[in-house]
């Protein structure tokens, strides 16, 4: 008798395994198409599993999946920032940036329709959501400057910046990427090192910052 081959064992995925799987082929799925345009049965296929399974780990339907996959998004784009505070401040955002633009290449389509809203999925959660990472990553910003407590001018100089980011993040992929993305970072360094210097012509506590980037320098 000739052995038959022998058939690979199905591996039965553990709740969080699957429920990273679902929310990975979501991920997937939003980064090309807008969020009103991924149905749920989209979802099943890209994940190789059955709509009914979908629903088991969502009960809630569309809206809990796009809101647990917006905040798995959220928490990667927090970590773009999480650099180690070593080194030289301007390094250290350049690299941050590289990797927040890895992200917004990644995502394109997804990415432009969570930061522009007007998505018919959109509610007050998605949008808190979207706003913490904003937050998230002004706090990441005010420890690479070494500021425990941002004055009021500091806080809006960086918040603004971060705003900036964003609409060129979505002006870039509006224009086919370009110009390439080492050199929108470039800009996007030299910009943040701006608005400081402005700052800095009203604000003690940023004007020092500013002195001390001059001395990395």
């Amino acid at each position: 008798m000739t052995p038959q081959a022998a058939t690979p064992a199905y591996r039965r995925l553990s709740v969080e395994e699957r429920r990273s799987q679902l929310l990975d082929a979501a991920l997937s799925l939003f980064a090309h198409s807008a969020p009103e345009d991924v149905s749920l049965d989209d979802v099943a296929e890209a994940a190789g599993v059955s709509r009914p399974l979908v629903y088991r780990y969502f009960p809630g339907g569309k809206q809990q999946l796009y809101e647990a996959a917006l905040r798995s998004a959220g928490e990667e784009l927090q970590q773009c920032f999480d650099e180690p505070r070593n080194g030289p401040l301007l390094p250290r955002l350049s690299r941050a940036l590289d990797r927040y633009l890895a992200f917004v290449d990644q995502h394109g389509t997804g990415f432009s329709a969570l930061l522009q809203g007007g998505s018919v999925v959109e509610t007050s959660r998605t949008t808190a959501i979207v706003d913490g990472v904003r937050r998230a990553a002004a706090e990441h910003i005010y420890s690479h400057l070494g500021v425990s407590a941002p004055g009021p001018r500091l806080r809006m100089t960086v918040r603004t910046w971060i705003t900036a980011v964003e609409a060129a993040s979505l002006i870039w992929l509006d224009e086919d990427k370009q110009p390439p993305a080492g050199e929108l970072r470039d800009w996007l360094v030299e910009q943040f090192v701006a608005v400081l210097t402005v700052t800095a012509g009203r604000d003690p506590q940023t004007a020092d910052l500013v002195g001390a980037l001059a001395e990395e320098g």
